[in-house]
């Protein structure tokens, strides 16, 4: 690896100052390509970069010019930031570390021991998709609800906030936001309990909360904050309230720094399924919407609800991305956002009207959206009013949290696309009595994938949509549903890492393939670009996780990314690169451990299935069958002893490996649990029936 002289090092090392310069001005600054300063790399959140030095003609060139290894066994799906030299990144556990963005030499490591807070640890959130740079500080937000302020040349912690009622299932796994000397930050949990979403401003310089603004309505009988709440209260029915509502935004935040405006994208209900929550109907505002509020106050100001009444977790968390668009003769201060739903909607961002949408992937709940009214045209039956329901998308959507970019130079927006059908269903399901769930997912409504939406079979692929033409320009196949995010330069590239471990950049007008690099682990981050010296670098972080296993930890299996067996790396490449990576251990497919003698108790592991569900399988997969998000318990010998099940699961043994203490389950819960792991370890033991 690379090192750089004691000198360089050392003015690297205290180059904490520069970020002082970080301010609403630096992050609108598109000219500039040294730096990437934000999720978004500016406040457009266009992830596009001027930097041309790497571009079409020479792409084919590039190589690894550093890399670091690391301790994590989690996914690693965040953007890295980088401020004059320094690059900031925060990893499994909520680790935080800068280092030296042309060697990859440490600075500093932060901790938030995490792991200590294992009570409240949320199963399945051990990721984070990035943090923010504001002045002097880097602000990070923890797996367990908290906000940090740290110095950015040091490390070390100059405030520390709780963001959640730690009484309730809520948790972050999305990057903070920054503008106007306040952070944005949301959270999730939905579908684990009474949740009444939100999104919390704090002063970027104390952590101090400058305003909040709930997402839906409370009791009527308490009042309520605002104007909006009460408008948006006209629109539920029944005793939502006592369900929470839901509404969680835990990603989608966008600063509008020309219009003063700040955009949230929202959650799905809680539950998902309107028949609990809303029984009379309605749209529920502000489910799956996109919502315009002002920064200083928090005040509404427009929305716009993509899928009113939702019922089938299409929230509108994913990416708000800003662009002007020539359309109709006219420029159209565009709001480019491309939710689960599968439509991707343009939306005039100064009234929050709709300019079109348009279907990206198989789309069966709806027909399309009402030009007039900004509504979907759904399609009977699709609520499954009185039958099982036939849906694309699902609740993976057509489109994840996975970073959208755009190029202003090609008028192209680029994205993975998911193409998956499923089933929902909930004939089987008590809706009069359905209570929430304390700690639990459960979505009030049985659901599964049934396969690919497509003819060719496709569950996965890389689109280039252009918002103006309203059509794909070109689109590319995946490996798998589950790709990372992308990034955008003028060099007329994309770039992308896919979960088959590979590295690759596109020609950005025609999705040509122009270079590839196996990076020996599944990828699940975006990557960035940014310049020092002259010369250009394109990094990501390499390790993979963050996919739904409750959605498809068996689909998720075959790529072979075993839990803890690849070496998780931030990697830097360009033209001038001379390291070479050390050899990666391979896919692997997991053996299931062998012990007959265990005893498998038919009746126990029904009890276990039952408890294991919506608990368990977040991050251990559902039929037990991780997909590399988190251990595979069929392989485990924890399992065979009651005391050392105990010490992990209830003692919280191995909570800074991520692991929950869940010290409320009994000694009959625990046995069931092993019972139905067991079970599902000698079922994959056994021979195919001939």
């Amino acid at each position: 690896m690379k090192r750089l002289p004691l000198l360089a090092v050392l003015l690297a090392a205290c180059s904490g100052s520069n970020s002082r310069s970080i301010d609403d001005a630096a992050l609108s600054d598109t000219s500039q390509g040294e730096n990437w300063l934000a999720f978004g790399r500016t406040l457009n959140e266009q992830r596009f970069s001027p930097l041309r030095q790497i571009d079409t003609s020479n792409v084919a060139n590039l190589k690894v010019d550093w890399f670091v290894d690391l301790p994590d066994k989690s996914g690693l799906v965040s953007t890295p930031l980088v401020s004059d030299g320094v690059l900031y990144f925060i990893g499994s556990m909520n680790v935080v570390r800068a280092v030296e963005a042309t060697s990859g030499r440490m600075i500093w490591t932060y901790d938030p021991h995490v792991a200590e807070r294992a009570d409240r640890m949320r199963a399945g959130m051990n990721v984070s998709r990035g943090i923010a740079l504001w002045r002097d500080k880097v602000i990070l937000a923890t797996w367990d609800g908290r906000l940090i302020g740290l110095d950015a040349s040091s490390g070390r912690e100059q405030w520390n906030t709780m963001t959640v009622d730690s009484t309730k299932a809520l948790y972050i796994t999305g990057a903070p936001k920054v503008f106007k000397d306040k952070v944005i930050i949301g959270n999730g949990g939905t579908e684990n309990g009474a949740t009444r979403g939100y999104v919390t401003a704090y002063y970027a310089a104390t952590g101090k909360q400058a305003w909040r603004f709930y997402i839906v309505p409370g009791n009527p009988a308490d009042g309520f904050e605002n104007a909006a709440m009460e408008m948006a209260a006209k629109t539920w029915t029944g005793e939502w309230w006592k369900y929470g509502g839901g509404g969680n935004a835990w990603h989608g935040f966008t600063y509008d720094a020309e219009l003063d405006r700040l955009y949230i994208g929202t959650g799905n209900g809680s539950p998902w399924n309107r028949k609990i929550r809303s029984p009379g109907g309605g749209d529920n505002l502000f489910l799956c919407a996109i919502v315009a509020l002002n920064p200083d106050n928090g005040e509404y100001i427009w929305h716009y609800q993509t899928v009113p009444g939702e019922t089938w977790d299409f929230n509108s968390n994913m990416d708000i991305v800003l662009a002007d668009l020539a359309i109709g003769g006219r420029t159209v201060k565009a709001l480019l956002h491309a939710p689960k739903n599968g439509f991707f909607y343009v939306i005039d961002r100064v009234t929050g009207k709709l300019v079109s949408a348009d279907p990206f992937a198989e789309v069966t709940w709806a027909t399309g959206i009402d030009s007039a009214t900004g509504r979907p045209n759904e399609v009977p039956g699709a609520r499954y009013e009185t039958a099982r329901a036939n849906i694309a998308p699902g609740p993976t959507g057509a489109h994840s949290w996975h970073a959208m970019s755009y190029n202003p130079q090609t008028g192209l927006a680029y994205f993975p696309a998911i193409h998956r059908r499923w089933t929902f269903s909930d004939s089987a399901i008590d809706v009069a009595s359905w209570k929430s769930p304390d700690w639990k997912f459960d979505p009030g409504v049985a659901y599964g994938v049934t396969g690919a939406a497509r003819p060719d079979g496709l569950t996965g692929t890389l689109q280039a949509w252009d918002p103006v033409r309203r059509k794909l320009a070109w689109e590319l196949p995946l490996e798998g549903f589950w790709n990372a995010g992308t990034m955008t330069s003028a060099g007329n590239l994309v770039f992308q890492g896919r979960a088959d471990g590979n590295f690759v950049a596109y020609d950005a007008t025609s999705g040509a393939e122009l270079w590839r690099f196996n990076v020996g682990s599944g990828i699940s981050a975006p990557p960035i670009t940014y310049s020092v010296g002259g010369r250009q670098y394109v990094a990501l972080l390499a390790g993979w996780g963050g996919a739904p296993v409750v959605f498809g930890g068996p689909l998720t299996a075959k790529y072979g990314w075993s839990y803890g067996a690849h070496t998780r790396r931030l990697i830097a490449f360009s033209l001038e690169g001379t390291a070479t990576l050390p050899p990666s251990a391979g896919p692997q497919l997991i053996a299931p451990l062998a012990a007959r003698e265990f005893g498998v108790d038919s009746s126990l592991a029904a009890v276990g299935s039952a408890e294991f569900g919506g608990t368990c399988d977040v991050c251990h997969g559902r039929g037990v069958i991780s997909g590399g998000a988190a251990p595979d318990l069929r392989a485990s010998g924890v399992v065979l002893s009651a005391t050392a099940f105990a010490d992990v699961v209830r003692g919280g043994l191995r909570a800074s490996s991520g692991m929950p203490r869940f010290k409320h389950l009994t000694d009959e819960q625990l046995l069931t649990l092993r019972h139905f792991i067991r079970q599902r370890a000698e079922a994959a033991l056994a021979p195919p029936p001939k």
